[in-house]
């Protein structure tokens, strides 16, 4: 995918994640964009190493995915906030 496809990706599945997710998070376009990546790289590595599949184009599992990742760095962010 091209950089353009991963920041309409990071677009997509940032939006989902805190439509999954809601609460009381930066609510900037940029940081739902990096949140969509970050989810994306890091659904992509968990769904690799537990044989669902990766991250590899505009697919629902990719977005499935991808959006599984963000949800767990909405998570870990509002846990770390608390300490």
């Amino acid at each position: 995918m091209g950089i353009i496809s991963w920041i309409v990706m990071g677009l997509i599945v940032g939006f989902l994640a805190r439509f999954v997710l809601p609460g009381r998070d930066p609510q900037g376009i940029i940081i739902t964009i990096l949140i969509g990546v970050g989810g994306a790289l890091l659904g992509g590595y968990l769904g690799t190493q537990f044989g669902l599949g990766s991250v590899s184009g505009f697919d629902l599992r990719s977005i499935l995915i991808a959006t599984g990742g963000a949800v767990l760095i909405l998570i870990l962010v509002r846990i770390l906030r608390r300490s």
